[in-house]
């Protein structure tokens, strides 16, 4: 009898142990069932959320595949094109919408995506409407994968507003610009023929120097009329250096600023000695090369040069110095002048600034100077900045990269 009831408690254990393993395995099915479930859920959602995003969206929305064909679209891009239903344009090659003149643009947005793999792609082109009539649209392009596949998710705006916009103020600029440079070189003629005509009769009354010395008055206005002619001259020369500034002509050249900047100190020492001030010149031992436009970039050395001339007393000192603090090449031009009072920093290098002040021997400014010099420093990817107070002095930094 024991050995029959050990028999059933054993056969009872082990058919509990097979109940619970039962049981363990249906939870884990459950589980796995409910996971999935979940999984589908969120999908769902996701799907739903997108779907509405998707077809919602102001801007108009499509995905392509790699042979441009039109796979989904939404209602911003059927009206976009002037088509009724998203119908009318899937299963299309977005090609058969692309104006003539750029079909170019989308072959190479197709050679960016799938064959360069980069990830994302942008460019501006023109499309054509059902009516025939065509606009421009900005398009932005997101590769990403699917089923198996790499597809583009396509953002479109129409931008015709703002490209028609962009015309007409490049018209309008380009017109000022040729009536601005018309007039400044139409003007040089008869200001060259005044300065002329002036040196005639200075010539003329010096030669009459034996019957008498001439009147006072006929000495100081036509000394008059020469400063005002050098005046004119200064200016239309700086309208029409701002007119020439442009990026892709500036063809810069690898330079020895050690050499570069002890020619452009030299040329000032004339008008330095003339005003009693010293020049002096802080260079590094070894010597430091940049590429620049020489030509142009010596306008910017020259003209904070002769400012700290204008406004550097008789006895004072303008170094112009060259470091590289950093890794980066900077000039330094320091004097020991009046200084510029702090509420005049923030527009000094603005065109025409209306803040100028005349030089300590009356010298007169075209308001042009310093924003030639920001205009010059940025073509060359450079930084223009200043630290001055008044009565100590004013030190202009030029740093570039």
């Amino acid at each position: 009898m024991p050995q029959d009831n050990n028999s059933s408690v054993g056969a009872l254990q082990a058919e509990n142990e097979a109940l619970r393993e039962e049981i363990r395995r249906l939870r884990e099915r459950q589980s796995a069932t409910a996971e999935q479930q979940d999984r589908q859920d969120s999908y769902t959602q996701s799907q739903v959320r997108f779907r509405t995003v998707f077809e919602n969206s102001p801007l108009g929305q499509k995905i392509i595949t790699p042979d441009l064909t039109i796979r989904q679209v939404n209602q911003a891009v059927v009206t976009m094109l002037g088509y009724a239903r998203p119908e009318d344009l899937i299963g299309r090659k977005i090609l058969e919408f692309t104006h003539p003149d750029h079909r170019a643009d989308w072959q190479e947005l197709q050679r960016r995506l799938w064959d360069h793999r980069m990830p994302h792609f942008g460019l501006e082109t023109c499309l054509v409407r059902a009516d025939g009539s065509s606009f421009w649209c900005q398009i932005t392009s997101v590769l990403f994968p699917d089923e198996g596949a790499e597809l583009g998710y396509t953002i479109l705006e129409d931008i015709s507003g703002r490209k028609k916009l962009e015309a007409t103020l490049r018209r309008l600029y380009d017109a000022q610009e040729t009536i601005l440079q018309l007039a400044t070189h139409d003007l040089k003629g008869p200001v060259a023929h005044i300065e002329l005509l002036v040196d005639l009769l200075q010539r003329e009354v010096a030669s009459r120097s034996g019957e008498g010395p001439p009147p006072p008055e006929m000495v100081q206005y036509l000394a008059l009329i020469q400063t005002a002619c050098a005046q004119a001259n200064s200016l239309l020369e700086d309208v029409l250096y701002v007119g020439d500034l442009d990026a892709d002509a500036l063809q810069k050249k690898p330079t020895d600023l050690n050499a570069y900047a002890a020619t452009r100190l030299e040329v000032h020492q004339l008008a330095a000695q003339t005003a009693g001030v010293t020049l002096a010149l802080d260079l590094p031992a070894e010597a430091v090369h940049a590429r620049i436009h020489g030509e142009k970039f010596s306008r910017v050395l020259d003209n904070l040069l002769s400012n700290a001339i204008k406004f550097t007393p008789a006895g004072g000192t303008i170094t112009l110095r060259l470091a590289q603090p950093g890794g980066k090449t900077r000039f330094i031009v320091q004097d020991t002048g009046i200084g510029i009072p702090s509420k005049l920093h923030a527009n000094l290098f603005d065109k025409f600034n209306p803040t100028r002040r005349a030089g300590l021997q009356g010298e007169k400014t075209t308001g042009l100077g310093l924003f030639i010099a920001r205009q010059i420093v940025e073509l060359h990817d450079g930084h223009i900045w200043l630290e001055s107070r008044e009565q100590r002095g004013t030190s202009f930094f030029i740093e570039l990269p």
